[in-house]
């Protein structure tokens, strides 16, 4: 129902229920409304595909259409509601979509650290229990009347060029990493009640989605050309790890062509893929009005009636937007679409709607109808969030050591710089309004007396006419701190970076202020995408380098208390930090991976890019030391075949075996890792596992194939067992797109310690694809 048809009575009435935070009356299927109480479809005890086929029974073309659009209508003749499914909750339940709104006894909800950051604390339980957290909030807000049930969130896209404005909404630029963090944070959002959800995530944008203006090329325009291989190999792992392993009940397709077909118009990635091969249980949506994109910008139909019949044919179920209430019946009456099509569309939506019980009756007697104002901005979700953004921090540098800063020796600090006094900035993009804010200065302010200065008017830092305060500030003090970097002006939604190097006269403004600081100068660095910080990295006089990513709410006393030791840093890169000639003469739009020595082509992340760094992907300094032993692995790991594989009919191609021809459901490694903390302080470790496989031109420089987090005393050591599941993180993929097990040795790497693993098949067939 449009805002405009409502009376000004009615709408004023709306909005004080929405502001005050009063419980919503049910969906649907009120048990007070005689009329729909005897529906089949208001039937709890009834099977859900039951329910659904009896309501879209019910329902005419005309009501039909205007339920595959975002801003779903009301069927009043059968007491239900409209429903606006877009909101968002990336790290932190958000009023980016129109479905969410704060006010009232919502004022605002718990900001996380951006995506970026959270996954550079590499802790899976963590993720989770971010989700639960935020999934909790949203159904309070939901009860409260003032948010809805659907979250287009995450964001697991690979953050595949370090310009990309959005990469700081990503878990980085490795599949594996962005898989199991869509996977982890899906479970802590939708719960683990059975075939009902808490709330309903939506794993987005797919695929091959990681460009939004750069040089003249956008979003709307961009024809991603990409090879089966990478598409196989990684820009698809994260969204079939959000689907099988997650159980996600929606993804959405993006605004991009791949290979010259939009995404939402291309049966064979929706269809076939997501829902076909993938076995996706929910519903596939448009990014926001991506079926009017591929119509009336990339023209890929002749008429809006055929862009809406591609796209519900091709498996779309959802529209952000209005182009299918507008367009799919008329694409019916032409002959272009049959009525059955759209009722398969909207079995997905109702469907996820009935697992999420919005046609349960009385919201308040749900499992989650208890949950309210209390339970928003509670001090356990606003801990949870500091100590997320105290396990994302990562220490880059530590010259001396020089950090931990001293209680006794460094009283009087100077903090200065444009993101010194952050608030809003610290949580991102993507967010809502958060519980409170601590900046860096506030959090610095709770351990010394600070002398501030800015330095900088905002982070574009286009004059020095503040430089002169700045550098009297750190000869005064006895430590200084420099908060730099980006924020959402320089890399955001539609905005991609020009290059790698701090904005303006950032790097004057540390360089100068460094060269006349009285005590230990330390950089600390905001931003989602990598830094060229090669000069402080070099320079003797900046002792330390601190990245915090847009450390949310809580971020100036995560910072705080890293710098003076109350935390020991354990995080570490998610994405490599390259030099600014990486991207000199590297188009955004050249979507290929591999390295091409022949075409001077550097290829792209830490698995297939060989040249320097300014800091590696997994990077990350501790205020201790950690040592591994493995003490116990096999050294021989039979693969065995399909039982209708075997002789003949087993494909061997280049000594690699397929996927597909194996008995992968138990086949793993199982390692046991020693870790002694070698140190004087207690420290949390982030074990990163890698793999570099037999040599192969199909094959990864080396590729993450596990992690863990460990909390170690000083002085005393942690067994740490890992399992790696052979077809899914030992597995290569051939050029065909074709996931293959390399046979023969395979390395894995723990920092400096190695294993090597010899991979043999059970029995090898024909040498023959």
């Amino acid at each position: 129902m449009a805002i405009a048809s409502l009376s000004p009575t009615v709408l004023f009435l709306l909005l004080l229920s929405v502001a005050s935070g009063d419980a919503i009356a049910p969906f649907a299927c009120d048990p007070k409304d005689s009329t729909t109480a005897t529906l089949p479809f208001c039937k709890v005890s009834r099977p859900i595909s039951d329910r659904v086929n009896d309501l879209i029974g019910r329902l005419t073309l005309q009501e039909k259409v205007k339920l595959l659009i975002s801003g779903a209508a009301a069927v009043p003749r059968l007491g239900i509601k409209g429903y606006e499914w877009w909101s968002e909750a990336l790290h932190g339940v958000s009023d980016v979509g129109p479905g969410t709104r704060f006010g009232g006894a919502f004022p605002g909800a718990t900001s996380f650290p951006q995506v970026i950051t959270t996954a550079a604390s590499f802790n899976a339980t963590l993720w989770e229990a971010i989700g639960r957290v935020v999934s909790d909030e949203a159904r309070a807000m939901y009860n409260g009347g003032t948010a809805g049930l659907t979250y287009w969130s995450p964001n697991v896209n690979i953050f595949r060029d370090p310009r990309w404005g959005r990469g700081q909404e990503t878990p980085g630029e490795d599949p594996v990493l962005a898989g199991t963090y869509a996977a982890f944070y899906v479970r802590g959002l939708q719960g683990s009640d059975g075939d009902r959800l808490k709330v309903a995530a939506s794993c987005k944008h797919f695929t091959a989605y990681d460009l939004d203006n750069w040089n003249g090329v956008d979003r709307f325009h961009f024809n991603a050309k990409v090879s089966k291989q990478d598409i196989e190999d990684t820009f698809d792992v994260p969204f079939k790890m959000c689907v099988q392993d997650g159980n996600v009940a929606s993804v959405m397709c993006s605004y991009n062509e791949v290979n010259g077909v939009p995404t939402c118009a291309d049966r064979n990635l929706l269809r076939n893929t997501v829902r076909g091969q993938w076995k996706l249980d929910g519903y596939i949506v448009s990014d926001c009005d991506s079926v009017g994109v591929f119509y009336n910008t990339q023209h890929y139909t002749a008429t809006p009636e055929q862009a809406a019949a591609d796209a519900i044919k091709a498996g779309l179920d959802l529209d952000c937007g209005f182009f299918l209430a507008q367009h799919s019946e008329d694409a019916v009456k032409k002959g272009l679409l049959k009525e059955i099509d759209i009722n398969n569309a909207l079995v997905n939506t109702l469907r996820v709607q009935m697992r999420l019980g919005m046609f349960d009756g009385e919201p308040s007697a749900q499992p989650y109808g208890k949950l309210g104002p209390k339970d928003v901005c509670s001090p356990s979700n606003q801990e949870l969030a500091l100590e997320a953004a105290r396990q994302g921090i990562v220490l880059l540098k530590n010259r001396g050591p020089s950090l931990p800063l001293s209680h006794l020796h460094h009283r009087t600090i100077a903090v200065i710089g444009p993101n010194s006094d952050a608030t809003v900035s610290m949580i991102g993009n993507y967010a809502g309004v958060a519980c409170g804010y601590t900046s860096p200065l506030k959090g610095i302010g709770n351990y010394a007396k600070t002398i501030h200065q800015i330095g900088c008017s905002d982070v574009a830092c286009r004059d020095d006419m503040l430089f002169g305060a700045a550098i009297d500030a750190a000869r005064r003090a006895d430590a200084t701190i420099l908060v730099m970097g980006l924020d959402q002006s320089i890399e955001a939604e539609f905005r991609d970076r020009k290059g790698l190097h701090l904005p303006g006269h950032q790097q004057e403004l540390v360089s100068k202020v460094a060269k006349a600081s009285r005590g230990p100068t330390i950089l600390v660095l905001m931003s989602g995408g990598p830094i060229d910080v090669s000069f402080a990295k070099n320079d003797p006089r900046i002792a330390a380098i601190l990245w915090a990513g847009y450390p949310g709410q809580a971020g100036g006393a995560a910072i705080a208390d890293v710098l003076y030791g109350t935390t020991n840093p354990g995080g570490k890169l998610p994405m490599t930090w390259y030099p600014q000639e990486y991207v000199s003469n590297l188009a955004m739009t050249n979507m290929a991976m591999r390295s091409s020595p022949r075409r001077n082509y550097p290829g792209r992340t830490y698995r297939f890019y060989k040249g320097p760094v300014v800091y590696p992907f997994g990077h990350g300094l501790s205020y201790t030391n950690f040592v591994h032993t493995i003490v116990g692995a096999p050294k021989v790991v039979v693969v065995p075949l399909d039982g209708h594989r075997h002789s003949r009919n087993v494909t061997v191609l280049g000594k690699a075996i397929k996927v597909n021809h194996a008995r992968c459901n138990k086949l793993s490694v199982g390692l046991q890792v020693n870790v002694k903390n070698t140190g004087s302080k207690d420290g949390t470790h982030t074990m990163l596992v890698f793999s570099t496989p037999p040599a192969g031109h199909w094959a990864p420089h080396k590729q993450l194939v596990a992690f863990a987090k460990v909390h170690v005393p000083a002085g005393s050591e942690q067994r740490v067992p890992i399992s790696i599941h052979v077809c899914k993180f030992l597995s290569v993929v051939d050029t065909l797109g074709v996931r293959r097990i390399p046979i023969g040795v395979h390395h894995l790497h723990i920092d400096n310690v190695k294993h090597p693993v010899s991979l043999q098949a059970e029995t090898l067939g024909v040498i023959k694809s």
